[in-house]
């Protein structure tokens, strides 16, 4: 039978590395193929896809149901969120990690394709600003100051462009590419529509890309999951943000309780309604829920409060009800 997939887990450091890899490595995708742990009587597979940032997460929680469920298979893949939600929308996923809602046109494609969904709210995440470590100027900036930086057609070039006690340094910029959810957020967030952004920065759709570029670059500045930025401290500085309430640092405390802000986020779910036939998804989706809050500080995420996961599982029972 073997031990419990979890019990030699370093922290979330290493469960977050090792989830990504096996992912990247196709081992995510086939864990629910190999015969261990418990045999339940459910049975099947369930396709989960979209969001990079959330996948180590749902990889975690995939792991462990497989564990008691061996007879399930839950390939959970990284696409990213925009690419997910168009297969998720022509029926060819069962759920979709998001790290963003749903957006109109998608919501139209699911429409026109007769996908009914639902969205379960899962993991909260905050987005992490990171500099490098030899950046001993630039500890905090305000929300307009990161408008000034990032907006399509802004004129700062350099760190002294932001601030005169700044060095007269050209900045390089760093992030998440357009197809990523976390680009979506960031950019509608802090520019004010999705997209808007300067078209000089990196973007990348692997986040670990923005680490290597940042730790790289002593006049650097990227944004992404704060949970890459944990992963690597040793190699980055963090800067705050000023929301006009004074600087706050992306910490488990403030992401948790809402005070970073305004770049902390809910992270989405999305369930196919008539997945909900399958027993092995009902089942899936409440072990989910009992265990997010535990795997997403494992994962170097962070939790939601008690109150929303007993909303989500209220409102699971619910839609669960129709296809019994």
């Amino acid at each position: 039978m073997g031990n419990d997939p979890r019990s030699d887990s370093g922290g979330a450091v290493s469960r977050r590395h090792v989830l990504l890899g096996a992912a990247s490595a196709g081992l995510a995708g086939t864990a629910g193929c190999l015969v261990r742990g418990q045999d339940s009587g459910l049975e099947g597979e369930i396709v989960v896809d979209g969001s990079n940032t959330l996948l180590p997460n749902s990889a975690l929680v995939a792991e462990m149901f497989v564990w008691e469920n061996n007879q399930v298979q839950i390939p959970v893949r990284g696409s990213g969120t925009g690419a997910g939600f168009q297969q998720f929308c022509r029926g060819e996923t069962a759920l979709q990690n998001a790290s963003r809602e749903i957006a109109d046109d998608e919501t139209e494609l699911c429409d026109a394709n007769g996908v009914n969904w639902f969205q379960l709210e899962v993991v909260r995440d905050g987005l992490a600003l990171m500099k490098h470590p030899e950046n001993d100027w630039c500890d905090c900036l305000t929300t307009d100051q990161l408008r000034e930086l990032w907006q399509r057609g802004s004129d700062v070039e350099t760190w002294q462009d932001l601030d005169d006690d700044w060095p007269d340094e050209e900045i390089s910029l760093y992030g998440r590419d357009s197809a990523s959810g976390t680009f979506d957020y960031f950019t509608e967030t802090i520019n004010g529509t999705v997209g808007d952004i300067r078209n000089d920065y990196s973007g990348t759709p692997d986040t670990n890309a923005i680490v290597r570029g940042v730790s790289g670059n002593r006049n650097a500045i990227g944004f992404g999951g704060a949970g890459y930025y944990y992963e690597n401290e040793d190699d980055l500085g963090l800067i705050a943000v000023d929301n006009g309430e004074g600087c706050v640092y992306p910490e488990p405390e403030t992401i948790e309780d809402g005070s970073y802000e305004p770049l902390s986020r809910p992270m989405y779910l999305y369930v196919r309604e008539d997945e909900l036939e399958r027993p092995a998804v009902r089942e899936f989706l409440r072990f989910y829920l009992d265990n997010t809050q535990e795997t997403a500080r494992e994962v170097g995420f962070y939790a939601v409060p008690d109150e929303t996961i007993d909303e989500q599982h209220a409102k699971l029972d619910e839609l669960t009800e129709a296809y019994r």
